[in-house]
């Protein structure tokens, strides 16, 4: 028999109101803020309530000459495409927007939550600063803005740990980094397009970068340059005609794969290992690339270089595209290889060298505890002057070199 208080129960249950998906639950007013009915693009910003809201920002040229200051959370400034152009008169290195805490100056740990800018163009000067300066903004997203031409970098995120996300930009003729990631964490740069600033990115003092998808080209120093970062993946890349570097991994890198990009025409080199551990540098494509296609520095160990193709401009039936002489050293015929000046314990396997200037792989005598293995080299030793090893790593200091089919 049940008892009379399971009846009770059931009793009070029936008796309650029952929510019906009719029924709707009050919130807090949406604020929509038309910056065409403003004086300035500023006043339009400070429109926006202490909760935040979106401004929209209509076609035009503004002319601003001192920072626009974002200091709400949940913010949106959204433009009208490329016809919104915000241009930066300033000539004594400002940014032409800041987006950080008001507070952020008395208190270095202060933050603000999810602010986005979308869909218009920033210019600047060669004496502007930032283009986008970003302090303490925890899950920033940044997407379809074209920003250019300043000063300093184009987007530098400071302190922005939080999950920051720049996608679909185009960031070109910046005067220092195109992005500049400072103590950023889970940061994702995802199917820009890069041309022509000093480097294209810096990720400093970082963790867990993915950064996939993206059009590096015509780069007046680096590509990539990642420092003091761990947990990162850089891969599907495009990363042409840099004057220096495709990509640096310094001061204590670890854990990080470099995969599935190609990597042409730079003049300096292709992947700069100075003081990295624990890496993978897997299924790239190396061709035209001048000095060396891979480096491990004497501060590099424990690095794993598989599957990657390096070669020239061959196209078959004894052809090549490029030339061997040209006023422009980038247009030169070149391929180049695996360089181990000093590093230790590197697994280079599995990879297929063709149509390279001196050896394929080169170790000096201070390498050590390397392991070459399983490799296809043929038409080595191009535009060298008298004969040189396909191979050349001393085989003491523990290196080992064996299964290689050498034509």
């Amino acid at each position: 028999m049940k008892s009379p208080h399971v009846f009770l129960c059931l009793l009070t249950l029936l008796t309650l109101p029952i929510a019906t998906a009719q029924e709707s639950v009050e919130l807090p007013p949406a604020v929509s803020v038309d910056a065409s009915k403003f004086d300035s693009l500023q006043a339009a910003i400070d429109a926006l309530p202490a909760s935040g809201g979106i401004v929209t920002l209509p076609p035009g040229t503004f002319e601003i000459s001192k920072p626009l200051v974002i200091s709400t959370p949940e913010t949106r400034i959204e433009g009208a495409g490329a016809s919104t152009h915000i241009k930066n008169l300033n000539d004594s290195g400002e940014p032409a927007l800041i987006l950080s805490p008001s507070n952020r100056a008395k208190d270095p740990k202060a933050r603000l939550w999810r602010i986005q800018l979308g869909n218009f163009r920033i210019s600047g000067n060669e004496k502007s600063g930032d283009g986008v300066h970003a302090e303490g903004i925890n899950e920033i997203f940044i997407h379809g803005l074209s920003v250019d031409h300043h000063g300093g970098n184009g987007i530098a995120l400071i302190d922005c740990y939080e999950d920051p996300r720049i996608a679909d930009s185009i960031i070109t003729y910046n005067k220092d980094a195109g992005v500049l990631i400072q103590a950023g964490h889970d940061i994702v740069v995802n199917g820009n397009h890069f041309e022509e600033n000093q480097d294209a990115l810096r990720c400093l003092d970082s963790f867990n970068l993915c950064m996939n998808g993206n059009n590096i080209d015509d780069h007046l120093g680096n590509g990539v340059v990642i420092e003091n970062t761990y947990g990162s993946v850089l891969s599907g890349n495009m990363i042409e005609e840099c004057n220096g570097t495709a990509i640096i991994l310094d001061r204590d890198c670890y854990g990080i794969t470099l995969s599935a990009n190609v990597i042409a025409h730079d003049m300096e080199g292709g992947v700069d290992l100075r003081d990295a551990h624990g890496c993978a540098v897997s299924a790239n494509t190396f061709t035209l690339v001048h000095q060396f296609s891979v480096r491990v520095g004497p501060n590099s160990g424990r690095i794993t270089v598989t599957g990657n193709s390096f070669s020239n401009s061959h196209i078959g039936d004894g052809k090549e595209k490029r030339l061997l002489e040209h006023e422009n050293p980038l247009q030169i015929d070149m391929g180049t290889g695996v360089r181990i000046e000093g590093g230790s314990h590197v697994n280079v396997s599995g990879n297929t060298f063709t149509g390279i200037t001196g050896s394929a792989i080169f170790a000096d005598g201070k390498a050590s505890k390397n392991l070459i293995r399983g490799n296809l080299i043929t038409d080595w030793g191009r535009n060298t002057a008298g004969d040189v090893p396909a191979i050349a790593v001393p085989t003491e200091n523990g290196n080992i070199i064996d299964g290689n089919l050498i034509d």
